[in-house]
């Protein structure tokens, strides 16, 4: 395919906003993907040359683009530069210079869509001496060869900075409309902007089978590959890969004990809800031990303890269970909060030393897939007495997560105030029949804490300090996730030191966001969305000049959250909750 075919259907998807008309573009555009493309069209449709739980990243900022760039078009870095300022985007800078290049440097041949694919993902894998000129003549090979449009797009996909809006539901629905649509008899009407489906109950079923191929392969190329070539018996015959993280189930909020048991039911499962980072821990039948984070992050290496723990004290050949990582204090075996731990995540060097200054407790709480048998939808009580037999209980290393089967409200209260004195957030409500649902939260498991809740918030911009931090961006802003996109906030700096040695530092939060940077303009920055932060609030107030119609009063940042990405922040509908929850109380 050439690489056009796909740069087409990009700036049809910019030219709107609208989720469903998005979608309609998308579902036309893979009935026709040969099956050989279908990899490189679903990843860079993403914006994206790996799956999301692939840890390789491109390793190219925007200085190396501008070099690209130069060499591509022959246009002095002080140019380009001026030009970036103008504009704000690089892409569009590339765009510019590609058309205005004069006639005698153009060697332009069209550009094969794998060949654009190839080139990103040689990106990620080379190092040592002479890299950086190797990645620049990557990238500047690719431009010299492309089309204006073509050149946007491939320096926003290499920089990371899409922003086309599609997310992961637009994604399922598009696979759905492509080639179930002789079942579900989906139209779709761009002037009204509207479907219509003859039947919603068979239009559901088809959605939550392209869903759960999804949560469990992590690939919507997978998934298209299966759809189109073996239809609904395809999407039900995918197997979950140990080794390959499926998205964590995320809990909703409830505000009292009468909440939690109304949602998931009585009896329910209550369970020490732990202040540490969600760990995926693979085991596979040849005894590799691999773990992810809940932003599908590998950090085996970080955690030999853990990995240890799992070796020496989990039964079975092959498994994938779900635990909390918690921090503890060497004197008093108290738990510690997460931002104790936290720098673990990212540690490459020392790992030995930070396992023993920093250990963790693994609190065992669910198993996914146990001897290669699928245990998504057995009852949680069933795979809760799993993990009892399984696991063997070496406190400090690894455990159970402690719970209770109970209908009685003082019971609840009384073991939420054992969990808090233990250093725990609170409690988790877990109904005993549920299936285990990848990603989604759906009431099958609620949380409960008495503390007004906090909000992981993505960074897409920033703002140069004045006087003594003129040398620092010092006000950032914030974000939260809706449709694949990030709705602004507000702006929040509260909470950080000037001092590193007194906690979170402005310094330190510089040196995480400038090579982040993708434009400047003054003193204000654009940020590409990758750094969340865990943000408190006194309130959050309706806001008409806010892209997401709501801002915080009075925000604090508590801690960067190393173990989460950008897609894993708070989304909007979450923003909601939260607003129309304190207006109750």
């Amino acid at each position: 395919m050439e690489y056009s075919k796909l740069v087409e259907i990009y700036e049809d998807l910019n030219k709107t906003t609208k989720r469903l008309e998005k979608t309609h573009v998308i579902s036309e555009f893979l009935k026709n993907v040969h099956l050989d493309d279908i990899e490189h069209v679903m990843l860079l449709l993403e914006g994206r040359a790996f799956p999301n739980y692939d840890p390789r990243e491109t390793g190219v900022a925007s200085r190396l683009m501008l070099k690209a760039i130069n060499i591509a078009t022959g246009t002095t870095v002080d140019k380009i530069e001026k030009e970036w300022k103008k504009k704000g985007d690089l892409g569009l800078v590339a765009e510019s210079l590609i058309k205005t290049k004069k006639q005698a440097t153009l060697h332009s041949t069209k550009l094969n869509l794998k060949k654009v694919f190839d080139n990103i993902r040689k990106l990620a894998e080379l190092e040592g001496q002479g890299t950086v000129d190797r990645k620049t003549q990557l990238i500047a090979e690719l431009l010299t060869s492309s089309k204006p449009l073509e050149a946007k797009y491939i320096v926003k996909t290499i920089l990371g900075v899409m922003r086309i809006g599609v997310g992961e539901g637009v994604m399922r629905d598009a696979i759905t409309w492509a080639f179930f649509n002789d079942k579900i008899g989906v139209k779709y009407t761009k002037e009204e902007n509207d479907i219509e489906v003859e039947d919603r109950e068979v239009y559901n079923k088809y959605l939550d089978a392209v869903q759960s191929a999804y949560d469990v392969t992590n690939e919507f190329s997978v998934v298209v590959k299966a759809a189109k070539t073996h239809g609904l018996k395809g999407l039900e015959n995918i197997e979950m890969k140990v080794g390959i993280p499926i998205q964590v189930m995320l809990a909703l909020k409830v505000d009292t004990v009468e909440e939690g048991f109304e949602t998931v039911g009585k009896p329910a499962a209550i369970e020490f809800k732990y202040d540490g980072f969600r760990i995926q821990a693979h085991k596979d039948h040849h005894g590799n031990i691999r773990l992810f984070t809940r932003r599908l992050e590998d950090v085996t290496k970080q955690f030999p303890d853990a990995v240890e723990f799992i070796k020496k004290y989990v039964k079975g050949k092959s498994f994938i269970i779900d635990s909390e990582a918690v921090g503890y204090s060497k004197k008093t075996g108290q738990y510690l909060p997460f931002q104790n731990i936290s720098q673990r995540i990212k540690r490459k060097y020392d790992i030995d030393k930070m396992s023993k200054d920093f250990p963790v407790e693994l609190n065992v709480f669910d198993v996914i897939n146990y001897q290669g048998k699928n245990l998504l939808n057995e009852e949680f009580e069933k795979r809760r007495k799993l993990i009892e037999k399984i696991v063997k209980h070496e406190p400090k290393k690894i455990v159970c997560s402690k719970n209770k089967t109970t209908s009685n409200s003082h019971d609840v209260e009384k073991f939420f105030k054992e969990s808090v004195n233990a250093g725990n957030e609170g409690l988790m409500f877990k109904s005993l029949k549920s299936p285990y649902k990848p990603g989604a939260r759906v009431g099958y498991m609620v949380k409960f804490k008495h503390i007004m809740d906090t909000l992981d918030l993505v960074i897409v911009g920033a703002e140069w300090g004045e006087g003594k931090r003129a040398r620092w961006l010092s006000s950032y802003h914030i974000a939260c996730v809706d449709q694949g996109g990030y709705l602004e906030i507000g702006k929040a700096s509260t909470g950080l030191k000037e001092k590193k040695e007194e906690g979170l530092s402005f310094e330190e939060m510089t040196k995480l966001l400038k090579p982040l940077i993708i434009s400047e303009k003054g003193k204000e920055v654009k940020i590409k969305p990758k750094i969340v932060i865990e943000v408190g609030y006194e309130e959050i107030q309706k806001s008409p000049t806010s892209s997401s119609g709501y801002s915080l009063r009075f925000p604090r940042i508590i801690q960067v959250r190393e173990d989460k990405g950008s897609r894993n922040a708070s989304n909007l509908l979450y923003v909601k909750e939260l607003y129309a929850s304190q207006k109750k109380s």
